[in-house]
């Protein structure tokens, strides 16, 4: 009688095991699925513009951010423009007796060209490498001109990431509000169906996950 009891036991927790494993591996392919469809969504992460001391332009992707910043400086949220510029590739290239100019100064010209002052543009030192060497760079600067608020222009699918590398490295220095272009052409409920966007969302994902590690990864070189 107990060998049948046995027998008969083996099986149901056979059964239940896989059961188990089955309601698993379903409840990681629907969060995973979840999580796949609504990241692009979830990395758009910006701030309702309100008035502030700067309107700092985030390096990359000219000339929208730059006409961005221009947009809102006309519309009255802030006094002043500020860019941030690196040595390189300028640096490497003068080794070549090649000039180069930086992306600061073609921003300057777009700017100026949508009718900034030249007088309220400043390019700030010192020369930075990454989004992270920006945020210190303009955290610094709020500090020196003692000003309370800061808008940041960047692409959309790049607005959580600058809101955490604010929060971790220049906070104390200032708010940050976080300002995405506004006809920025990134698709966070489609991004899988542009290599662009796509590759957007990867290096957003990493560069959070980095952020939250405590920046471990430095750039290369």
């Amino acid at each position: 009688m107990q060998g049948f009891l046995a027998a008969s036991i083996l099986p149901m927790q056979r059964e239940q095991r896989i059961r188990l494993w089955l309601w698993g591996l379903g409840a990681v392919l629907s969060l995973g699925s979840f999580a796949f469809f609504n990241v692009g969504r979830w990395l758009v992460a910006e701030d309702p513009l309100r008035k502030a001391d700067a309107i700092a332009v985030l390096s990359g992707r000219m000339p929208s951010r730059a006409l961005e910043a221009a947009r809102v400086y006309k519309e009255g949220y802030a006094p002043r423009v500020w860019l941030t510029h690196s040595t390189e590739p300028g640096a490497a290239l003068a080794q070549l007796s090649i000039s180069y100019v930086g992306e600061d100064s073609y921003d300057k010209q777009i700017l100026m060209h949508e009718g900034i002052p030249e007088n309220a543009i400043a390019v700030l030192d010192p020369p930075i490498v990454n989004t992270a060497d920006e945020m210190k760079t303009i955290g610094e600067e709020l500090r020196k001109e003692n000003g309370r608020a800061v808008i940041l222009v960047t692409s959309k699918v790049h607005t959580r990431r600058v809101k955490a590398l604010w929060s971790r490295l220049s906070a104390r220095y200032g708010e940050a509000i976080v300002h995405g272009v506004s006809d920025d052409s990134f698709d966070p409920g489609r991004w899988w169906k542009t290599t662009q966007d796509a590759l957007d969302v990867v290096r957003e994902v990493l560069g959070l996950m980095n952020a939250w590690a405590g920046l471990p990864l430095r750039p290369a070189g």
